[in-house]
């Protein structure tokens, strides 16, 4: 649904919405939402599966599902690796699911940014913060770039954008700090140049963001599977 378009918009409430959608009989929702916590009351309203495929600035769980079966598809496992999440952690959906997963399955997590891009008592999810990046990616085995969301910031957050990448954006000489063999991931969509370096983005022996994209379609295709996978056939359902 696009909410700009829907019956949300014009007055319509989303439990309205949800009741709308259980007389259609659904299986599964996809649902992806400007406001935190929507996914969840629609859950909790519906007859059916409910992926959250992002909801503000709080979770989008496939995401992380993603990325960590391309962390385990190159190093074997999560478990005893370090990863630095970089950039726009205040604003990001990706940042929260992945410290959630990743602490979970026996990584470290390192979160660099400004300090007006670091969420307040952030350290409690498990994660250490930075605010340099030579520091923050000193021996780190992954390196998870995040974009400025700048559609979601109210006020100044940075001098300019060309200060930003000079000390946050990702380029050789940043990189130089991390393990030789560290992979370089972004969730997309990428700003070049703002936090990542073209040609760091594109390096062809660790950058592993286009592998993130096939993974995104597995995964998402596994999660499909598995929450329609007991559902009654259609004969069934006409019996």
């Amino acid at each position: 649904m696009s909410v700009a378009t829907s019956s949300v918009r014009k007055g319509e409430t989303l439990i309205d919405t949800a009741m709308t959608l259980n007389a259609m009989h659904v299986d599964v929702l996809v649902v992806r939402h400007p406001e935190s916590g929507a996914v969840k009351l629609l859950a909790d309203k519906v007859n059916c599966a409910v992926i959250n495929g992002g909801d503000g600035s709080h979770e989008h769980p496939t995401q992380a599902l993603l990325d960590a079966l391309t962390i385990r598809r190159r190093k074997g496992e999560l478990s005893g690796l370090t990863v630095a999440i970089c950039g726009d952690i205040l604003h990001s959906r990706v940042a929260r699911s992945n410290i959630h997963l990743l602490t979970t399955m026996g990584a470290r997590v390192r979160l660099v940014a400004p300090r007006t891009l670091i969420p307040v008592a952030v350290e409690r999810l498990g994660a250490e913060v930075f605010y340099d990046m030579n520091r923050g990616l000193d021996g780190v085995d992954i390196i998870m770039m995040l974009r400025l969301q700048t559609e979601r910031m109210r006020g100044n957050y940075m001098p300019s954008i060309r200060e930003y990448f000079h000390f946050f954006g990702l380029d050789y000489e940043k990189l130089a700090h991390a393990n030789t063999e560290a992979l370089i991931m972004h969730p997309g969509p990428m700003n070049r140049g703002v936090e990542i370096d073209s040609v760091v983005a594109d390096d062809f022996g660790r950058s592993v963001i286009r592998e993130q994209v096939e993974m995104g379609v597995a995964v998402r295709m596994a999660c499909l599977e598995l929450l329609t996978r007991n559902l009654p056939d259609e004969s069934s359902k006409n019996a």
